[in-house]
């Protein structure tokens, strides 16, 4: 795969405006200003778009450590274990969409190195499986079911393989590639492929160099629209499996390492390797961080979490599924600061999803359905000279008349006093990300009373309160990288109160 240094990307930087791109390098010397400016002309491609509007995404972690009650098999275990009775991956489907879950991931292969597909590159999987004789095909059967239900399907490969003897050599990189080439192929569109960074010892002791851009090259060329995550170019681990994001989480973020397999002259330049840097620090893409960078890159963050203490279903568990109050706290913190969640929902020996996780997952999105069904905003009349409703690709936002101001106000009244204690905002971020600071006020006894107030926004951020009471309300953008673009302002009422949530089962 051919690279293209830090010296020849300023080059281009030189040569190419500062139009919108999903990646920038930033020139030795420029101002505070200039980088700024840049940083709010960073967009994300479109793979990396459609993949944060759907906002929460599911994990299956199933295979043969499901039989053994291990979170991680060394490769020992008997594939004659693996035997779910009444495997129905249709009902795996079925509760994701109850639960407003848009896409799901499998564990295709975890680091024991057993295989839910009939691959040709290893005997360790459910071919040598009493599963449906071993003509099972635990992928292929969700690759099905997504399809009829119309779910996205994602695939998670582990790299680490405890069992696979040619791992810790070259020929271990080829064998990865043949699996992955298998996964890619077989099954229909793929549209996310998760690596964790996991590199233990395998069978004889050694550890794997892994061949990533490899990787990432066959994924672009048999999967093109298939994000890649968490170790790889399109999406980067938010930094914690709590289900709980940063206070400030920038898309935008610096990478010092710029290289690239392509970059086409008066196109988009995409990144195809996985920015280098810390990306689990507190602050990521504030002005302090992004002025000492050597380009910019979008990079958003998945959370992920699992609804039970363990990633792999355990039975002694079934009285510890998170709550559907748990679950929207969790949704408040993560899609709610500008993530997608992955939440992991593991079936059973079985092969079904137990039934206290189905319920759990449809209270939470009958409840979440209830809460945003209702913007109390749609019937306020905005009062304001100083924006302009605007569109890209049919999608209004509002965005300042001069587009040098980077604040703006939005000022509403309602028909009566309303109560309200929810706040919902969203960027357009098919143009960037820009909203530094925020905050809401209301209008009481002759004076604006600050309410509640944020930074970053992004694709969503959502923020609640205690209950108020008002007529007129102030939404302000206190600061933002260039004109700020807001795709949609809402004002919700949670009638069981937002301080309870976590006590609802």
């Amino acid at each position: 795969m051919k690279k293209i240094n830090i010296i020849t990307l300023l080059l281009l930087a030189a040569v190419f405006d500062t139009a919108a791109q999903n990646m920038i390098a930033l020139q030795p010397g420029e101002s505070e200003s200039a980088i700024v400016t840049k940083a709010a002309n960073v967009i994300p491609t479109q793979r990396q778009l459609d993949w944060q509007k759907l906002e929460v995404t599911g994990f299956l972690h199933f295979g043969i450590n499901t039989f053994t009650n291990k979170e991680w098999g060394e490769g020992k275990d008997d594939p004659k274990l693996f035997n779910p009775t009444q495997l129905d991956a249709e009902q795996w489907v079925r509760t994701a969409k109850e639960g407003g879950i848009k896409l799901l991931i499998l564990t295709a292969k975890h680091h024991d190195g057993f295989c839910l597909w009939q691959t040709n590159t290893t005997d360790y999987s459910v071919k040598n499986s009493p599963y449906k004789k071993g003509k099972g095909d635990v992928f292929g059967e969700l690759a099905a079911a997504c399809r009829k239900y119309d779910m996205k399907l994602g695939v998670y490969l582990s790299p680490w393989d405890r069992h696979e003897a040619s791992y810790g050599s070259e020929a271990y990189n080829d064998f990865f590639v043949a699996q992955l080439s298998e996964l890619l192929t077989r099954y229909g569109q793929i549209d996310e492929v998760w690596f964790d960074g996991a590199n233990g010892e395998g069978p004889n002791g050694k550890k794997q160099e892994y061949d990533w851009n490899r990787y990432y090259q066959v994924i672009r060329e048999k999967q093109p629209e298939a994000v890649i995550a968490v170790m790889g170019p399109d999406v980067r681990w938010v930094g914690t499996e709590t289900g709980y994001g940063r206070d400030t989480e920038w898309s935008v973020v610096p990478a010092s390492n710029l290289a690239q397999n392509h970059i086409a002259a008066g196109s988009q330049q995409q990144m195809n390797i996985k920015p280098a840097g810390d990306m689990r620090n507190k602050d990521l893409g504030s002005r302090e961080r992004i002025k000492e960078a050597k380009g910019l890159v979008w990079y958003p963050a998945e959370t992920d979490v699992s609804i039970r203490p363990g990633w792999f279903y355990h039975e002694e568990e079934n009285n510890k599924v998170k709550s559907p109050g748990k679950l929207m706290d969790i949704y408040f913190n993560s899609v709610g600061k500008n993530g997608v969640l992955l939440l992991n929902i593991p079936p059973t020996a079985a092969g079904l999803i137990h039934s206290v996780d189905a319920a759990n997952l449809k209270k939470w999105n009958d409840w979440r359905t209830a809460l945003f069904s209702n913007n109390i905003l749609s019937k306020a009349k905005l009062q304001t000279t100083d924006l302009v409703l605007k569109k890209w690709k049919k999608m209004p936002f509002w965005t300042t008349k001069d587009q040098k101001t980077s604040t703006a106000t939005f000022e509403y009244i309602l028909p009566k006093a309303t109560a309200f204690n929810v706040l919902s905002l969203q960027e357009s971020i098919a143009l960037g990300q820009r909203v530094e600071r925020f905050n809401l006020e209301v209008w009481q006894d002759g004076v604006w009373k600050e309410v509640s107030k944020g930074t970053t926004i992004g694709n969503k951020r959502l923020l609640a309160f205690p209950t108020v009471i008002a007529q007129k309300i102030r939404i302000n953008i206190l600061q933002s990288r260039l004109n700020p673009q807001i795709e949609q302002l809402g004002l919700y009422f949670n009638e069981i109160g937002v301080f309870e949530w976590q006590t609802i089962i």
